[in-house]
């Protein structure tokens, strides 16, 4: 007769081995997706610490710029009611949280259904519960139909940082970078629209080079285009690759400076044209205009406003609606002069270097 313990089958074991880490070639993890401790920030925050102190951002999340700035022209306080229009990682909700705590609430917009998942999610371990946040999956073009069905007072402030995050240009399955391989979406919401390969492999050529000119600031915009409709006419431009060197095969027959496709120049080039056709896949600019045109009739009067752009064709729309309103006597205060990061911001995160930021106090009476 064999034991019970022999019949009942194995023993499990009580202390099974830990999982192996990931393998990769060399010292130090360089594919995005092998940075097991950056992308598990909260398991491994001492990793992330050296990386920050490196000047560079962490695999997976991403730094708040100007946030001290953000909270001297926004003056957050206990039991108010702001938005964040572009949520992205949280990080500049985390410190408007700490300031409108007790009493206070922060809504949070994002089209982006993965990062606002993750933001919320790491809110939610910081301490902050639905009475005082909620994110919502939606783009802020919509502020002018969301905000007054919820508070038609308006609220006290929104803040928007425009552009990409860092987790989307920092993964590679995104397609917003040339300096990862991908597939070229660069959608902001993977879900919604053509991916950038669908839009280039069908937008006709006058309305590229427009994009080119418009959202990149590319010139010979019109040349470039015509050479990007060329080349998808031999093979279908799929991924960052493919488009960053057709671009850099380009540029040398442009005309101007540029000696060969290995010139340094060309690199801001491929960055322009990226640039612009992400612009372009996410209309971004007609969803700033929306936004902009909403934003003070979503404010209580003294409420504030504060948009953090990153390149020109931002600041430009920005400044012109702000002085619009103000000459309109919507906003009794506008920025005269944008504020910038510090120096030593910048130092420690170099993608703060291009960053302006502007505000408005929307008018007592209007």
């Amino acid at each position: 007769m064999m034991p019970p313990s022999a019949a009942a089958g194995p023993i499990p074991e009580t202390n099974p081995r830990p999982a192996r880490r990931p393998r990769y070639p060399g010292k130090n993890p360089r594919a995005f997706h092998q940075k097991y401790k950056e992308l598990n920030s909260d398991s491994y925050p001492e990793t992330v610490r050296k990386v920050e102190a490196s000047g560079k951002t962490a695999a997976g999340t991403h730094r708040p710029i100007c946030t001290q700035e953000i909270l001297g022209v926004l003056s957050p306080r206990p039991g108010q009611i702001g938005i964040d229009a572009t949520l992205g990682y949280g990080g500049h909700a985390e410190r408007l949280l700490q300031s409108l705590n007790p009493g206070g609430f922060l809504l949070g917009l994002d089209t982006d259904g993965v990062q606002l998942q993750r933001a919320t999610a790491r809110l939610r371990t910081l301490g902050y519960g639905p009475e005082s946040f909620e994110g919502i999956q939606t783009n802020f073009a919509g502020i002018g139909r969301l905000v007054p069905a919820r508070w038609p007072g308006g609220v006290d402030f929104i803040l928007a940082d425009l552009g990409c995050s860092s987790m989307q240009l920092d993964d590679p399955l995104r397609g917003f970078s040339f300096k990862h391989q991908g597939p070229l979406d660069m959608r902001m919401n993977q879900n919604k629209g053509p991916s950038a390969a669908e839009w280039l492999g069908s937008v006709k050529e006058d309305r590229l080079a427009r994009a080119l000119r418009e959202h990149g600031d590319v010139l010979n915009a019109e040349a470039m285009a015509r050479g990007l409709c060329d080349a998808r006419k031999s093979a279908p431009i799929r991924t960052t690759t493919d488009l960053k060197e057709i671009v850099r095969r380009l540029c040398p027959m442009l005309g101007g400076k540029l000696r060969s496709p290995k010139d340094p120049v060309i690199e801001p080039i491929i960055r322009q044209v990226f640039q612009a056709v992400r612009i372009a896949v996410n209309d971004e600019f007609s969803a700033l205009e929306m936004f902009l045109r909403a934003a003070a009739g979503c404010l209580k009067p003294g409420g504030r406003l504060a948009v953090l752009t990153f390149h020109s064709g931002e600041d430009r729309r920005v400044k012109a609606a702000l002085k619009r309103d103000g000459a309109r006597g919507v906003y009794g205060a506008v920025a005269g002069d944008v504020l910038r990061p510090a120096a030593e911001e910048i130092r420690g995160n170099p993608r703060a270097s291009s960053a302006k930021l502007r505000w408005a106090v929307k008018a007592p009476s209007a």
